[in-house]
């Protein structure tokens, strides 16, 4: 497990290093800043203070040198904006975005597996037809769009849950948190179901088709034909034999979530790194947008590691020392 881990870290550097590159010449050589961080009739000479103190007068490979000195220690450049470090507005909004995804996630675990496993066992009931039909909606329905409607039913029309904000937190190791608060929830309600809606139809689908394939193995037949109740049955060997691929699909879905959140932190105002990213675009704000994509890159390997360690959690025979790059 130690030696996986290591690896797994190494390879994880290696990945960041290339994903900068890639990151910071990709934003790095697109617009100017300049243009909008300058009043266009400015001086001459105050023009190229400005361009020397954010550092836009050197050299694109000189600039991604000094980017890799700062980011080594931690340093992923200063807001040319907020003139503070990029990597704490990030930090900042962090617990915000973060809170969001894993309560969308929560949804749609807790309602996809369920509703999934029902519609594998019950394919041509009503109930099971009504669950795929809702689950093909999910798929469809643009995130914007449906944002906007549960707006407009939930907090227009009915007046029952707030339309934007994140609403009172409560600090828990020095970290803000509003899922500890009733006004939190009200406000968190609306647009975690909206996040959640896409990655609970995948999750249904992903449950129906595992559990479907499940009931025609061998192992499940035997298991029935030794007299083993029903919940038995589709609890010990159905539902746990599925788990692996959905575990995947769901970690790797949760890194998703995270990253593109943002469609849904600008229809609910929530003060979230999506919205932040949002705000840096518009402003050309270069490091903010090269820390936030790195911080993302990190979230994905950290997820990746995390689930590969569960695999043989939930499977014996998955053998992390046996594991290659």
């Amino acid at each position: 497990m130690t030696a996986f881990v290591i690896r797994r870290l190494i390879e994880s550097v290696v990945v960041l290093f290339a994903m900068s590159l890639i990151v910071f010449v990709g934003v790095y050589a697109i617009g100017n800043p300049v243009d909008i961080l300058i009043n266009p009739q400015a001086e001459p000479l105050e023009r190229e203070r400005a361009i020397a103190a954010l550092g836009l007068d050197r050299p694109l490979w000189e600039q991604y040198v000094t980017f890799l000195r700062g980011a080594v220690t931690g340093d992923l450049g200063r807001s040319f904006v907020h003139a503070t470090p990029a990597l704490g507005l990030i930090v900042e909004k962090m617990p915000a975005t973060l809170e969001l995804a894993f309560v969308a996630m929560l949804l749609a675990v807790v309602l996809g597996i369920p509703l999934g496993l029902w519609a594998g066992l019950k394919p041509d009931a009503l109930s099971g037809r009504a669950i795929m039909a809702g689950s093909i909606l999910g798929f469809s329905l643009p995130t914007f769009w449906v944002g906007l409607m549960l707006i407009m039913v939930f907090s227009v029309m009915l007046g029952w849950l707030p339309s934007n904000g994140r609403g009172p937190t409560v600090d828990v190791l020095g970290i803000g948190v509003s899922f500890l608060t009733v006004d939190g929830w009200r406000h968190l309600i609306l647009p975690a179901t909206n996040l959640a809606l896409f990655k609970l139809a995948l999750l249904i689908r992903l449950t129906r088709a595992g559990t479907r394939e499940a009931l025609l193995q061998d192992y499940v037949k035997f298991a029935r034909a030794k007299g083993l109740p029903q919940r038995r049955v589709i609890g010990v060997h159905v539902l746990r034999n599925i788990l692996i691929p959905i575990v995947t699909v769901a970690g790797l879905e949760l890194g998703s979530v995270i990253a593109f959140a943002i469609v849904t932190e600008s229809v609910f105002a929530w003060p979230g790194m999506g919205k932040l990213l949002i705000d840096s675009i518009n402003l050309l704000d270069r490091p903010v947008i090269v820390a936030y994509l790195l911080v993302i890159v990190a979230i994905f390997i950290t997820i990746n590691l995390v689930v590969d360690v569960l695999y043989s959690a939930l499977d014996p025979r998955v053998r992390l020392t046996e594991s290659r790059g």
